[in-house]
């Protein structure tokens, strides 16, 4: 069963009052101009009236749903000029016959003059331009609302397509996540069963839970910022098993409130990006991560050394994708309500990143 919207009530209201304030210009007003206290019209006159209403009414919806769309739509322009031009004559005879049929010209002369002989084939000239001008206006408007409604259902698909298109690369994104972080992780649990099974028992349930909010919060348009958050979380703290004393950890993450809501894995990219330059075995790094909460707005950095990554790893190979894809993700997702920073300060030899997102 087919709803009907408010917007087409409002549509079906508007024709509803037009044709109205039209049947009262021709059913009331022009009478009324012609000194209604002096002059009683005959019934042929209402008759004729209330015809004309109804042949417009009938004109208007004919051009409108079929005339318009199967000739001026298909390209088709002189064959509807052409038509317009022969439905104006027919008109126009509809209405002289119309007219004979009910004597309407016999009684408007006895009405208006009595003293002078009947000629029947004598037409009153500005009435017969005044109806061909109604015939324009109702073909004139019938069209204009046929081709804005034409426009729309076109602007409506076009939306509709864009809105396909951008979901589908958002899934795309998405799905590009770098899977080698698990399998990593997977390989330094499994060395761990032999060293600390505890600590390995530990660090397979943060797997499994970054693993479940992957596989179901990922699939959703949003998810929690604290659910995020857990996620950043678990991440860093599955990052350290990989980690030598050499490397310094300075982590600052604002606890969440539940109504803030967020894209999910948007900030994970950020986090790789560093933990994949920012680690060197030789030498001492530093790593900062924060994340400030004011309101509905997240303020998120990283800040690490940067080090030339092993051109043997697969991480080498992205070409930083994770960066391209996540601002690509913002600009679809949060257009007018994110600032992206990110590049290297020469003087502090740091690669950052700063990324200011209004939530609202």
């Amino acid at each position: 069963m087919q709803l009907i919207t408010p917007r087409k009530n409002i549509s079906i209201l508007v024709h509803i009052l037009g044709w109205l304030m039209l049947g009262v210009v021709l059913l009331l007003l022009s009478p009324l101009s012609w000194r209604m206290g002096e002059i009683d019209l005959p019934n042929e006159y209402w008759w004729k009236q209330a015809f004309l209403v109804l042949l417009l009414l009938f004109i208007f919806y004919t051009n409108q749903s079929f005339v318009v769309p199967r000739v001026l739509l298909k390209g088709k322009t002189y064959t509807y000029l052409l038509m317009a031009i022969i439905g104006g004559i027919f008109f126009y005879y509809i209405i002289v016959y119309f007219e004979q049929l009910i004597q309407y010209p016999l009684r408007m002369h006895e009405t208006f003059s009595p003293d002078r002989p009947f000629d029947p084939k004598r037409r009153w000239i500005p009435g017969d331009v005044f109806q061909e001008m109604l015939y324009l206006l109702s073909v004139g408007l019938s069209t204009s609302l046929a081709l804005v409604q034409k426009w729309q259902k076109d602007e409506e698909h076009r939306q509709e397509l864009e809105k396909q298109r951008i979901k589908t690369e958002l899934s795309y994104l998405k799905a590009q996540i770098n899977p080698h972080f698990f399998f990593n992780t997977l390989n330094n649990i499994y060395s761990l069963t032999n060293l600390d099974v505890k600590k390995a028992q530990e660090a397979l349930l943060k797997l499994s839970r970054m693993m479940r909010y992957v596989l179901y919060e990922n699939q959703k348009e949003t998810t929690l910022l604290s659910k995020e958050v857990d996620f950043i979380r678990d991440y860093i703290e599955l990052m350290k098993m990989r980690l030598t004393d050499k490397v310094k950890l300075h982590i600052q993450l604002d606890e969440t409130e539940d109504h803030h809501i967020i894209a999910p894995m948007l900030l994970l990219p950020f986090l790789e990006n560093s933990f994949k330059h920012g680690i060197s075995s030789q030498k001492e790094s530093d790593i900062h991560i924060k994340l400030e909460i004011m309101g509905n707005t997240i303020f998120f950095e990283t800040r690490n050394q940067i080090f030339p990554t092993n051109p043997d790893s697969p991480e080498a190979k992205e070409h930083g994708i994770g960066l391209v894809n996540t601002q690509r993700r913002l600009s679809l997702l949060y257009p007018g309500k994110h600032r992206l920073k990110f590049g290297k300060d020469e003087e502090n030899q740091e690669y950052y990143v700063n990324l200011t997102l209004n939530l609202e």
